[in-house]
């Protein structure tokens, strides 16, 4: 009789146990930092985030997960700042503003516009006329691509020939042979560009001083940056532009929900940095590197509360 007492009062309990509510985080490709970073993220929130359970989804990056951050189907998008403010202010791929916020600002993507040293390219105006990846459709690659491009008088739709491929179709379609040079917008030490130079010799084509200056004036999400030497397989020391990517959440977050996100992050940053060297630049102090895209006033809270 006793036994079966438990059982019943198990039976009316367990039906009531709060489970962890599934969420995904946005990347990107799997050959890129997106992944790894939103992986190891997606480890710590689930661990330490009450009613949390999340975890990272390949996707086209930037602008793919805008949109669905937006529409509630992610919890969270890795996103690179140009794409943010965008979508923020309403312009480039999105008609209207959209709502949302970040949580804090991550690492800085780097321009990386490669092609092998044979095609002899290198400067950006000798792309005119050639076959060139832009990156996978409804990225942020692609839309940098197009944006640096059209920058120096090369309509994307005109002078060059066009494909849009992600991080490793790109480096192979270079490797073999059938493109002539492709962008690949990500962290410093990047894997797909590493592993391309160390198996062919590749030339990281530089933005001039100028051309950095004019593109900066329309696009002031980005900023110069020199890629040191030898980053890159015999590649020297060459110069770029770089872009912060931020967590990027939808704005009807709750305060608490935000708070926790934030929190659960910069308390256990020392695993996420295990996984990706870049969460190195992932600090209290950078949280709020991208301007023009407000922080979250949860995560605001929390990283306010650090200050005092």
């Amino acid at each position: 009789m006793i036994n079966r007492i438990l059982t019943f009062t198990l039976l009316l309990i367990l039906p009531m146990a709060v489970q962890a509510e599934n969420y995904s985080i946005g990347t990107g490709g799997q050959s890129g930092i997106y992944y790894p970073f939103g992986g190891a993220l997606a480890k710590v929130w689930s661990a330490n985030v009450p009613d949390v359970n999340a975890k990272a989804e390949v996707t086209a990056a930037s602008v793919e997960n805008t949109i669905k951050v937006v529409r509630g189907d992610m919890l969270a998008g890795i996103v690179m700042g140009n794409v943010a403010l965008d979508a923020y202010k309403g312009e480039g791929k999105f008609k209207s503003a959209m709502p949302v916020k970040t949580l804090f600002a991550l690492y800085p993507n780097l321009v990386h516009v490669i092609t092998l040293k044979k095609s002899g390219i290198g400067s950006l105006p000798q792309l005119r006329g050639k076959r060139i990846s832009l990156g996978a459709p409804a990225s942020g690659t692609a839309v940098t691509a197009a944006a640096l491009l059209e920058s120096i008088g090369i309509d994307v739709e005109k002078d060059i020939d066009a494909v849009y491929l992600n991080y490793s179709e790109t480096t192979n379609a270079l490797a073999n042979g059938q493109i002539d040079a492709g962008f690949i917008v990500g962290g410093q030490g990047v894997g797909a560009v590493t592993q391309i130079a160390l198996t062919r010799d590749i030339n990281v084509i530089p933005v001039s001083q100028a051309e950095s200056a004019a593109f900066i004036r329309t696009h002031p999400a980005y900023s110069s940056y020199i890629i040191p030497a030898d980053v890159y397989n015999n590649v020297d020391a060459v110069s770029t532009l770089s872009v912060w990517n931020v967590l990027l959440v939808n704005a009807s977050m709750s305060d608490e929900m935000a708070y926790n996100l934030t929190k659960a992050a910069f308390e256990n940053m020392g695993e996420i940095r295990k996984v990706v060297n870049v969460a190195g630049a992932t600090t209290p102090e950078n949280a709020d590197k991208l301007k023009g895209v407000p922080l979250h006033p949860g995560a605001k809270r929390y990283l306010d509360s650090l200050a005092k």
